[in-house]
């Protein structure tokens, strides 16, 4: 069932996102060259703490940790580890989602490790990009389908890099995951169309290569994760916005001076 929120709830969980936020803005000094993956997972399981929410990943279909970590062509879901040290040029996803309140918030991130590649930077950007114009098609009146387009037409189209289509955005509230589906391609046109006050997150998956993933499971069988099927790169961009009459607003924005079109 898709919930169209209030202002109270929608200021709720701009408040969860901005604990969120703030996770994601810390990392940015956390993140260097000689760290272990877990040493992300512990600063926000503090960091949310902190600030009186709860990671809202841990416990949920039995996963153990407050992050998702992924790694250089790693695309999604994969664990924080001890034994994963970062080197320098790694391009590192950490994605998380937090309840405060009993509100949640959804955001993911890519980092780039001390110096990287040309090719690591392209794919940063553009992936980063391919989120914004997947965000600027989060309009009343407009459908589903013209975000997906939007996004897969900048990623594979004039960028010719992989736009993974198994792994989508999706509604938020009163849980992490609830619909409608917000798949990164598609047809302009076509799908369900937007209504005020709904809220989504729109994270767009990109390889360097083969849009296609694999799946692989943690030493221990205990959990299930994706890589490029053509073990190439992949970066993803995510964040929680709410459609309003003025336009989309992000609910997880970190920069308010890059994001001040799209804040309440």
């Amino acid at each position: 069932m898709i919930t169209i929120k209030s202002a109270r709830e929608i200021e709720k969980m701009a408040a969860s996102g901005a604990v969120l936020a703030g996770v994601h803005k810390g990392l940015r000094d956390i993140i260097k060259p000689g760290i272990s993956s877990w040493e992300i997972e512990r600063f926000a399981n503090r960091y949310i703490a902190e600030h009186g929410a709860t990671p809202s990943e841990k416990g949920f279909e039995g996963y153990k940790y407050a992050t998702c970590v992924s790694v250089n062509d790693e695309v999604a879901h994969a664990i924080p580890r001890k034994e994963l040290i970062l080197k320098n040029g790694d391009i590192v996803k950490v994605d998380m989602t937090v309840n405060l309140d009993g509100f949640e918030s959804d955001s993911c991130w890519s980092y780039a490790v001390g110096e990287v590649s040309d090719d690591v930077k392209h794919l940063m950007d553009v992936t980063k990009k391919a989120l914004y114009l997947g965000i600027d098609q989060a309009t009343v009146g407009n459908r589903i389908g013209d975000i997906g387009h939007a996004i897969q037409d900048f990623v594979e189209n004039k960028n010719h890099m992989g736009d993974v289509r198994e792994l989508i955005g999706h509604g938020i509230q009163p849980t992490m995951h609830e619909q409608p589906n917000v798949p990164h391609y598609g047809e302009a046109g076509h799908g369900l169309r937007l209504r005020e006050g709904m809220t989504i997150t729109i994270e767009p998956m990109v390889n360097l290569g083969t849009w296609e993933i694999s799946s692989k499971m943690t030493p221990d069988d205990s959990w299930e994760y994706y890589v490029s099927a053509d073990g190439s790169l992949s970066a993803q961009y995510e964040h929680t916005l709410v459609i309003t009459k003025d336009g989309p607003k992000i609910l997880t924005s970190q920069d308010p001076d890059f994001d001040a079109k799209y804040l309440l």
